[in-house]
């Protein structure tokens, strides 16, 4: 699956999810473990998202969040498409 066929709304959760996870680097203690909950559910969301639209289309599962990590993750901008 190529980029440009990624729904905009799996490249978004995938970004979100991201940011999510780059913030846990800068957490300690209680901090991070409420990061670490923020990032779940995150994650949550993006793997929601994913098997939805891939059982609706009947596409790949697996290629469809390989192609929303390799864009949001090798985008131009940065990783969190920042």
């Amino acid at each position: 699956m190529r980029a440009a066929e990624v729904p905009d709304g799996s490249i978004q959760l995938e970004r979100s999810t991201e940011r999510e996870r780059e913030k846990l680097a800068w957490c300690a203690d209680d901090a991070h473990e409420a990061q670490l909950r923020r990032w779940r559910e995150a994650c949550e969301a993006t793997q929601a998202a994913v098997t939805a639209h891939t059982a609706a289309t009947e596409t790949n599962r697996y290629e469809l969040e390989q192609a929303a990590k390799k864009a949001v993750r090798h985008a131009p901008e940065g990783p969190a498409g920042e």
